[in-house]
């Protein structure tokens, strides 16, 4: 038997899932305007297709809803109400304004909603004191109640997202402040008495070279034990934050130049990985590139632990002092979970803080396509600005 995780649709995201719901409330509310192609004729055939125009409009203009939520209502709104005073036959067009009220207040923006929804209550009940048979006192008051029904439910929507987006946040900035904390506590000591015992053999042997050797000679060998205990410390402390069976690094700092060693251990993994270079991508500043390097290791990483791909493209593009980073996957299943909290380097949260350490920034979730995608944005001139020139 499938599991729930495998059995479940995927919904769609993004752009797609603003074109499902406008299609989707187009074909409602068509099915409920049906009876004005068939049937006795009511009105003129041009009134009829004028109104269909209309009825596209006030859908489509959903499709807008996620980039210009108060605009998508608003033609909404008058598009609805342009169709209710031209046509003879009644239909479920006001479940665009439904709609569109609800998607508003979920974007934060409660004022315009309730505007738009007292403009709509304002224009129907001067239909209804006109004498417009349709819509008596009854269903006015039970259409209130639809707008403020659907006012309040994008309200809690938007503050539950709003709570979430904290919550991670403020989960990412006591993580890296534990790490501080952490790597503060296991080489400041030894760091410390590193400086004062080489301060002090400097002195000694700068006052006196001959008499002042032996205890130069112990003031030395006093930094060489307080700097191997300081990396010892400093090995076990990345141990902990490391995850489970992941070796030491004895290896020198990896950069986008070990991309192929990447590559080569997904394709052992069955992933098969191609990479795309366009622009400058090379060489990097140091922090740009172990950056990019381990975005692209985190991203393949997830890939062949959650997403059930067999194929993934890494998109490299740089130019313009910065450089983008694109891994895509065509998966199926569960992508990296957006909550973890790990340390930088293990999960969608530490690949977004390596971002942000440099000034960029990280998007992650389903592709248009299908998959899953990763995408980061790393400046280069700022790090470039602030290298020291060797000397």
């Amino acid at each position: 038997m499938p599991s729930p995780a495998r059995s479940r649709p995927r919904l769609p995201r993004g752009r797609a899932a603003d074109a499902a719901l406008a299609s989707g409330l187009f074909l409602v509310v068509g099915l409920g305007t049906l009876r004005s192609l068939i049937g006795a004729r009511e009105e003129p055939w041009a009134v009829t297709a004028a109104n269909w125009v209309l009825i596209a409009v006030a859908c489509g203009a959903l499709y807008f809803s996620s980039r210009r939520p108060v605009a998508a209502a608003s033609v909404a709104a008058l598009a609805t109400a342009v169709y209710y005073v031209t046509s003879a036959y009644d239909g479920p067009l006001l479940l665009a304004v439904v709609v569109a009220l609800f998607l508003v207040a979920a974007a934060g923006r409660l004022h315009a909603a309730v505007v738009i929804a007292a403009l709509c209550l304002i224009g129907t009940a001067l239909g209804t004191i006109r004498g417009n048979g349709d819509v008596n006192q009854v269903a006015l008051f039970m259409l209130t109640g639809w707008f403020v029904a659907m006012i309040t439910l994008g309200g809690l929507r938007h503050s539950h997202l709003a709570r979430a987006r904290e919550t991670e946040e403020r989960a990412a900035t006591q993580e890296r402040l534990r790490i501080a904390r952490e790597l503060h506590d296991v080489v400041g000591h030894h760091l410390s008495l590193i400086n004062v015992q080489s301060t002090a053999a400097l002195r000694r042997l700068t006052k006196d070279p001959a008499a002042g050797a032996d205890q130069a000679t112990e003031a030395l060998g006093a930094v060489k034990d307080a700097s191997r205990e300081a990396l010892r410390e400093l090995r076990a402390t990345l141990g902990v934050l490391r995850e489970a069976g992941e070796a030491a690094p004895t290896a020198p700092a990896p950069g986008l130049g070990r991309l192929g060693e990447l590559t080569d251990a997904a394709g052992a993994a069955g992933l098969a990985v191609t990479v795309h270079r366009t622009g400058d991508t090379g060489p990097l500043p140091v922090e740009a590139d172990l950056a990019a390097y381990r975005i692209v290791q985190e991203s393949l990483t997830n890939v062949a632990r959650h997403a059930r791909a067999t194929r993934a493209d890494i998109h490299l593009d740089g130019g313009g002092g910065r450089l983008t980073v694109t891994v895509t996957d065509d998966g199926r299943g569960p992508a990296a979970d957006p909550a973890r909290t790990g340390p930088p380097g293990s999960g969608i949260t530490g690949m977004r803080e390596r971002a942000r350490a440099l000034g960029g920034d990280l998007t992650a979730g389903p592709a248009p396509g299908g998959g899953f995608s990763v995408r980061a944005t790393l400046p280069l001139a700022r790090t470039t600005a602030t290298e020291e020139p060797r000397r």
